[in-house]
């Protein structure tokens, strides 16, 4: 019978290698839940550090997430008008300590281009030299707002630009992002050594019209007088001491609770202290 079918007891074989290498994968996750259990049972077990499980996650998260639901809406946008003189845009940008802005003309449904705070030094050191605004711009990268956030971040990497002006289904500017936005889903808020002193009141940053990144160590009085809250001041000093008493227990990155028909993500802690909140607000929009 081998000698008709030589390959049988190969096939045998091979057979009984592929079930034992199936048999092997039997137990991988199937889909994301199961995979954020693996990573949380990988961190429990000393694997990986809470920082590379927040990585993980925040990669998973961007994965699902939509450009909508990060962009700084259209209201929280700075922008510099293609009519103003050099003098007069330039306070704005120092306030603001941002890097690239969008000029527009006439409102903020018409993009002119996006003007780099670096191209200005040029003129700093050549006062003399006839200035022109329009020569300065670049061209403004245009998104919908329903762009995966995945897909936006490489190509803000293949492309190498930074900014991309958001737009509704009607072609109207609804919003900006940047790559920075992206990043810090994956490895939290980005500060440089000027961020706390330019935003030492930057404590609660919209991210759309319904979601705050918000610092766990904003005073209850700001928390309570930004959002109409009511939460008690003698209780906590803090919001996150608020979110503590709420969970009972030190919260991992990830849980939510709610609280008054708001509800509160962790975004960043660690084994001491949280750091960092997502905020939604369902039924308020500022």
């Amino acid at each position: 019978m081998s000698e008709d079918n030589p390959y049988s007891s190969n096939g045998s074989a091979n057979k009984g290698w592929l079930e034992k290498l199936l048999n092997n994968f039997k137990g991988e996750p199937q889909n994301k839940e199961e995979l954020s259990e693996v990573i949380s049972d990988a961190e429990q077990r000393d694997l990986i550090d809470p920082q590379t499980k927040e990585m993980i996650e925040g990669v998973m998260e961007v994965s699902e997430m939509r450009v909508r639901d990060i962009m700084i809406p259209r209201a929280q946008m700075i922008t510099i008008d293609v009519e103003q003189g050099i003098d007069e845009f330039v306070p704005t940008m120092i306030q603001s300590s941002h890097s690239r802005f969008p000029v527009i003309n006439e409102d903020k449904d018409h993009i002119e281009g996006i003007l780099l705070a670096k191209d200005l030094l040029y003129y700093a050191f050549n006062q003399d030299k006839d200035f022109s605004l329009k020569s300065l711009l670049r061209e403004a990268i245009i998104v919908p707002e329903s762009k995966r956030l995945d897909a936006l971040l490489k190509e803000f990497r293949q492309q190498r630009y930074h900014m991309a002006i958001v737009v509704d289904e009607y072609g109207g500017v609804s919003g900006l992002v940047t790559i920075e936005d992206i990043l810090e889903l994956i490895v939290g808020e980005i500060e440089d050594e000027y961020d706390e002193e330019a935003n030492e009141n930057d404590n609660i940053r919209p991210l759309n019209k319904s979601t705050y990144s918000v610092k766990a160590l904003t005073p209850v009085d700001d928390f309570n007088t930004f959002f109409e809250t009511s939460y008690n001041e003698e209780e906590s000093d803090t919001i996150g001491g608020v979110i503590l008493r709420a969970f009972g227990h030190m919260p991992k990155t990830g849980e939510k609770v709610d609280i008054d028909n708001i509800q509160f993500e962790v975004t960043n802690s660690d084994k001491r202290r949280l750091l960092q909140l997502k905020v939604y607000i369902p039924e308020l929009e500022k």
